[in-house]
């Protein structure tokens, strides 16, 4: 059952097409995963589910009714982790969950109860009393998802929850995450990380200027590439004109140069990798790496627009 829907969802700004039009639904209960990279329209998409953006067209279902001209529906189930930081820097932990969850209404009793366990569920209750901008950017994000569950929303959105965080801050935010909906929680996590979605989401949407390029569960995802592998090559220095060559070898798909890294989308990739490295040791570059992987995000994103996820 879905518990939002979004059709023919479109954003322009002036003659900018931020959103161009995208479909997809979020099932109740389950992870959903929207992803692409920096630009893509994730967070402009996001916006405008949560009402903080009017669409130029386009539907906004909730439970099944339109909400789009009335997005203060929206923000009764709705909790919102945005990108960027939401508190005040010159108030403590403790402060900051009490002022927000006073702008949810909930009342003293019900107040104490709700701070003291989103403090539990950020990891950060030895630390609620001192001021935010004494906090690492890690221990930041813990507390902005923290505000975001106070009134114990139905929906949790979450934009780029792990962007620039230490390793043991995104681990612990993941962990909550996983958490939070083994106990109901429906979650929209958008990322320009590919493996967190792939760790997390039960579907994904792929996304890209502007639009919905593939959506699906991982196994539809990775089906759409076959039997394909992504050879990764790290190199020390490389022409241009490298990527070209390895593109137009037997059994090489797509071959795509970016900074010191060569990324192919080949068939059996254990078997070509031999012509590959030959190719490259003629050209005189010397590799300081090689991976081979499966299908994965990155091979379906890079077969779908011919670059790899993170240019």
């Amino acid at each position: 059952m879905s518990l939002i829907e979004v059709r023919g969802l479109r954003k322009e700004y002036g003659k900018v097409v931020a959103v161009g039009g995208v479909d997809f639904r979020v099932d109740k209960g389950e992870i959903f995963g929207l992803l692409g990279p920096n630009g893509a329209g994730k967070s402009t998409t996001i916006s405008m589910i949560a009402g903080l953006v009017t669409p130029t067209a386009g539907s906004i279902f909730l439970h099944g009714k339109d909400v789009t001209k009335a997005p203060h529906r929206m923000k009764e189930v709705l909790g919102l982790v945005p990108q960027d930081i939401a508190l005040y820097p010159s108030l403590t932990a403790r402060e900051n969950l009490f002022f927000w969850g006073r702008m949810y209404s909930l009342p003293g009793p019900l107040l104490r109860e709700r701070v003291e366990e989103a403090l539990e569920y950020a990891g950060l209750k030895d630390r609620a009393n001192d001021r935010i901008d004494t906090y690492s950017g890690g221990m930041k994000r813990r507390i902005n998802i923290a505000a975001a569950l106070l009134h114990r929303p139905e929906l949790l959105i979450m934009d780029e929850p792990t962007v620039g965080i230490d390793p043991q801050s995104r681990s612990h935010i993941l962990e909550t995450v996983q958490r939070l909906n083994r106990e109901d929680v429906t979650v929209l996590y958008t990322s320009h990380y590919m493996e967190e979605v792939e760790y997390l989401c039960s579907r994904i949407a792929i996304m890209d200027h502007g639009a919905i390029i593939a959506e699906g569960t991982l196994e539809e995802l990775r089906s759409t590439v076959g039997d394909t592998d992504s050879v990764e090559l790290t190199l020390s220095d490389a022409p241009g004109s490298l990527a070209e060559e390895i593109a137009g070898l037997p059994g090489v798909l797509q071959a795509k140069k970016v900074d010191s890294t060569i990324t192919t989308l080949v068939k059996d990739g254990h078997e070509r990798v031999a012509a590959i490295l030959e190719t490259v040791y003629r050209a005189g570059v010397k590799v300081r790496s090689i991976q081979i992987v499966e299908p994965n995000l990155e091979s379906v994103f890079l077969k779908l627009t011919g670059r790899a996820l993170r240019d």
